[in-house]
């Protein structure tokens, strides 16, 4: 199934072709509409003409999130703002929110692309599209909402929070299609639980997560919990929103990048060096088409890696790995390299353990220490204190031995982690606090 066969099945020489034409186009508009660009590109020596060959990209420089915010609030903006139909922002939690402005040709562009999405996860057009993705400035919202629309299914409006509300939704409307993070989908499976809810009874059949990174492991657990397949997709507020990468649900194997829309690249996050094929690195995207605020060369610091092989679906565009973390939210515990998503993978294998946890990382004296906090289950809360330690040393020799970092873990009651209805906070680093 596809929503636009003919560009998702382009053949790999006409998806290049496409690129350099448009991208030669972009980089035209931003030095005639673009401060930040004119400057950035000059010192870089490139002109109107200089791009001849998609290689060519390599020479362009990076665009920061800093960029964004020092141009705060529209001086990245290509397009004149009676032109701009709608305005985005970050969450600014870090500084001065990143600004993003849409012109109705960028907003279009994105309705087809989150179509496109909704039918590679498996949706169509009978469908009702439960949104729990929260509207507002956040692009997650209304990016699903349009794309529902333009696929032409039915969309529930619902936004975050109120989860009770949520669930009684979901099982007198009959949703088909989950729409939300995969922390609070497990929030809602749990919170059903308590009410005597059992996920089966529902009608859905489909969850499309996305806003952070995730695990096999997570997904087999929400598979197991909500009674659906569960898929991965991927976007960010700077480029567009949700729907610039999906899995498709007949492969799962990586997500399909709309390459007819944005150009991916894979570099080392400290050199800023191409890798190739297959190599894990920071994820860059040049956004091709985007009217409003083109990108060049963003550092999304996403860590992934990309893979050109054919894929079962018969859709052609190159497809990255589940996002593995960000290069900003990499811990560094005494040298080791560590992801949350890599623990959270290995607690996930745990039997009796809950999807609940939080690494807090501190340092006494010279030395920096790593504590696991993880929810275990009713039952397992209740055995004896020897059955507990036993279990926490159990999975602190499965971190030591699989990741190469000691730490502590403490095995906590349930509910005692802080649930969220947006993206989970799952790291509280204590080194930098005064």
């Amino acid at each position: 199934m596809f929503f636009n066969e003919e560009f998702e099945t382009l053949p790999r020489e006409a998806i290049e072709a496409l690129q350099l034409k448009r991208l030669k186009t972009m980089v035209r508009r931003v030095l005639k509409n673009v401060p930040f660009y004119r400057e950035s590109l000059g010192k870089a020596g490139i002109g109107a003409d200089s791009v001849k060959t998609l290689q060519d990209l390599a020479k362009l420089p990076f665009t920061y999130k800093q960029d964004l915010r020092d141009s705060y609030p529209y001086r990245m903006f290509a397009a004149p703002m009676e032109e701009i139909v709608r305005i985005h922002a970050s969450s600014g939690t870090t500084g001065k929110p990143t600004v993003v402005g849409y012109t109705k040709k960028d907003i279009d562009n994105w309705s087809e692309l989150m179509a496109r999405s909704f039918v590679a996860a498996g949706a169509h057009k009978g469908d009702i599209i439960h949104n729990s993705y929260g509207y507002g400035l956040f692009t997650g919202g209304l990016g699903a909402h349009y794309g529902a629309e333009r696929l032409g299914a039915s969309v529930i409006p619902m936004s975050g929070g109120n989860t009770k509300k949520q669930i009684m939704i979901m099982q007198d409307f009959g949703s088909t299609v989950l729409t939300c993070t995969p922390s609070y989908s497990l929030f809602m499976a749990e919170a059903a639980r308590e009410e005597g809810i059992d996920f089966r009874d529902l009608k859905l059949r489909v969850g499309i997560f996305g806003a952070e990174p995730w695990s096999e492991e997570m997904r087999a657990d929400i598979e197991q919990k909500l009674n659906i397949s569960a898929v991965d997709i991927y976007g960010l507020s700077e480029i567009m929103g949700p729907g610039v990468a999906i899995e498709c649900c007949e492969a799962k194997q990586g997500l399909h990048i709309w390459e007819d829309h944005f150009i991916p690249e894979i570099i080392d996050p400290e050199t800023g060096e191409l890798l190739g094929a297959g190599r894990e690195g920071e994820l860059v995207i040049t956004t091709i088409t985007k009217e409003g605020i083109p990108l060049i060369r963003y550092r999304t610091r996403d860590i992934t890696s990309i893979s050109y092989e054919p894929c079962i679906c018969g859709r052609t565009h190159a497809r990255i790995a589940r996002m593995s973390g960000r290069s900003d939210d990499m811990l560094i515990i005494r040298g080791v390299n560590v992801f949350p998503s890599q623990i959270e993978s290995i607690l996930m294998g745990v039997e009796g353990v809950e999807p609940h946890y939080l690494l807090v990382v501190d340092r006494h004296e010279t030395l920096d220490t790593l504590e696991v906090q993880v929810e275990v289950g009713e039952q397992m809360f209740s055995d004896e204190v020897k059955h507990l330690q036993a279990l926490s040393l159990r999975i602190e020799k499965q971190i030591k031995e699989m990741l190469g970092v000691t730490c502590r873990v403490r095995l906590v009651e349930p509910k005692s982690i802080t649930r969220s209805e947006g993206k989970a906070k799952r790291v509280i680093d204590k080194r930098n606090q005064a």
